[in-house]
């Protein structure tokens, strides 16, 4: 019964930033943790980042964004943040949010992710 809903999605050049927000539409959001995921054109989809149902911790699952991408969350508004600085082609990709179990940790297995927004294109190109 969870919608996540991403916006934010678009053109960019190489170097420019982009800030991706995940809205979920249901109370449980909060008890959840929100995963980012990212599937490239011809490529299998790959985790990115996590960050647990408080806002509190995170786990990076790609060395190439440490340091050029922050996740956040605000229970407040019901919303998850993805900051994308410098951004390269190889960032080319539609970028989903998933919700994992209640009370669950980060993770990337898909059997414990039962929620998933429809993604949000971000396209880097010069």
């Amino acid at each position: 019964q969870l919608q996540l809903v991403e916006s934010g999605g678009g053109l960019v050049q190489p170097g420019e930033s982009l800030k991706l927000s995940c809205t979920g539409h249901e109370y449980t959001f909060d008890y959840r943790a929100i995963v980012w995921f990212r599937q490239a054109p011809g490529k299998d989809r790959e985790g990115v980042v996590c960050i647990d149902r408080r806002g509190e911790s995170t786990d990076y699952y790609l060395d190439s964004v440490r340091g050029r991408f922050t996740v956040s969350k605000d229970n407040g508004r019901k919303t998850a943040y993805l900051q994308m600085d410098n951004l390269k082609p190889e960032d080319t990709a539609v970028y989903y949010c998933a919700a994992t179990s209640t009370y669950g940790p980060c993770t990337t297995t898909y059997d414990l992710i039962p929620y998933w927004g429809e993604g949000t294109l971000v396209t880097v190109s010069s």
